[in-house]
């Protein structure tokens, strides 16, 4: 774990050393995509059948292909009181919140008498991946899937791993609740290969969306144009803003949250309190002991984790836009929380105040969990319901309104040395 300060002479040289470090797919994983894209791409679902006896451990032609919405029903019967409640709760407030987000259609006519607007309509079918690996999570499949739902999608196709034909029962509960239309029994960078091309069984999709593994990430990569993407999703990171009056076990264990997603996860603590940064420090090396994903967790801790010390918590924020983070807590008294997320620039989302702790985002709050990760927050937002549609603009003029705005248009077009556009605009002048 890197322990830094900014009153050290090095830290600037340190810090961009933090910022730079790349933790996603090497060259090798890139290579191994690009063969299976291309023999998915060309002999669909034998090579689906040989990737997943191969990866998963299981033939599909005895496991089956698909999963019925009857087995998603029977598992989402099957749960507890308590946990069906808890998923009800999740996917009522995850779909309320991205049914808000549905843009509304623009048509007017300005000044000129010319027409136009823009019209928002949903892709025809949309996919979702869900990990089955490391870990199987029904969050993700409501992330997923209510937004593409609250879109207006017709066709909502999931797949996912299942090693050795085994799936999660919560996984299908979700699918249930979700209104999933499709399940497929595939994985990996096979999975998205057949959602973008199509196969025998598989009809190819829009848009693929959801999180996965290196491979899964870089199939996603090299088949964007092929088929819309989200995201091109790196590992889980989080950092924390934290000043002196915290608890310093619930800090680590906000940090933790991420380091046990993978042991190429990163988790960051920020605070202007020295006494904190021990106390976390000492925290989580006790709280890692009693985690069921201790060996992952301490991986990340060791490899990705840090501690930087700063003189004020104002100056944790330029820290923060640099690091452009996937989840941001800023763990601090309401005020001082808002007025530090009204300077927060780059985050994919970012959580207020002490009582806010990252992980509710991923379950119950509402907003999306899938989010930019490795900076790209710089520059692109969390999944939401516009992931899921299209807008298509419209112009409409008439005589009046074409004789008012087409001779410019016919200079310009003149100017670029493109007479066709210049005549057929000129001509319907002349009438």
């Amino acid at each position: 774990m890197l322990k830094l300060s900014t009153s050290d002479p090095g830290f600037a040289a340190a810090f961009d050393a933090l910022v730079g470090a790349r933790r996603e797919a090497d060259a090798d994983v890139a290579r191994d995509v690009r063969t299976i894209v291309a023999a998915v791409r060309d002999e669909g679902d034998a090579a689906l059948a040989a990737y997943t006896q191969r990866f998963d451990g299981h033939d599909l032609n005895d496991t089956g292909w698909r999963i019925e919405r009857a087995d998603c029903l029977a598992a989402y019967q099957g749960l507890s009181e308590e946990l069906r409640d808890a998923l009800d709760l999740a996917a009522t407030r995850i779909a309320a919140y991205h049914a808000k987000q549905i843009p509304e259609d623009r048509d007017e006519t300005d000044a000129s008498g010319v027409r136009f607007g823009a019209r928002w309509r949903p892709v025809d079918a949309a996919g979702v991946y869900v990990p089955g690996g490391r870990a199987a999570y029904p969050s993700s499949v409501l992330m997923n899937a209510l937004p593409a739902k609250a879109a207006g999608v017709e066709r909502l196709v999931m797949v996912t791993p299942t090693p050795k034909g085994e799936i999660n029962p919560l996984v299908l509960a979700a699918a249930h609740v979700a209104g999933v239309d499709e399940i497929w029994r595939v994985g990996g960078a096979q999975a998205i290969a057949a959602l973008a091309y199509g196969t025998a069984r598989i009809g190819a999709v829009d848009v693929v969306t959801g999180p996965g593994n290196a491979w899964v990430a870089e199939a996603k990569r090299q088949l964007y144009g092929v088929v819309g993407i989200d995201m091109v999703a790196g590992p889980s990171e989080i950092v924390v803003v934290a000043d002196g009056d915290n608890d310093a076990q619930w800090i680590a264990a906000d940090l933790l949250s991420q380091s046990e997603h993978d042991p190429t996860s990163q988790s960051i603590l920020i605070t202007d309190s020295a006494t904190l940064a021990t106390a976390v420090a000492d925290a989580v090396d006790l709280m890692i002991g009693t985690l069921s994903t201790k060996a992952v967790a301490r991986a990340a801790w060791d490899a990705n984790g840090a501690i930087i010390v700063t003189a004020t918590l104002d100056e944790a924020i330029p820290l923060v836009n640099a690091l452009a983070p996937e989840h941001l807590e800023l763990a601090c008294d309401a005020d001082v929380a808002q007025g530090l997320f009204d300077r927060v620039r780059h985050a994919g989302s970012v959580f207020l105040g002490r009582h806010t702790p990252e992980a509710v985002g991923d379950y119950v709050a509402g907003p999306n969990h899938v989010l930019p990760t490795g900076r790209r927050a710089r520059f692109s937002s969390g999944l939401s319901v516009l992931d899921f549609m299209k807008r298509t603009s419209f112009i409409a003029c008439d005589a009046d309104a074409l004789a008012a705005i087409g001779p410019a248009a016919v200079a310009l077009a003149e100017a670029e040395g493109l007479p066709a556009h210049a005549k057929s605009v000129a001509l319907r002048l002349t009438r």
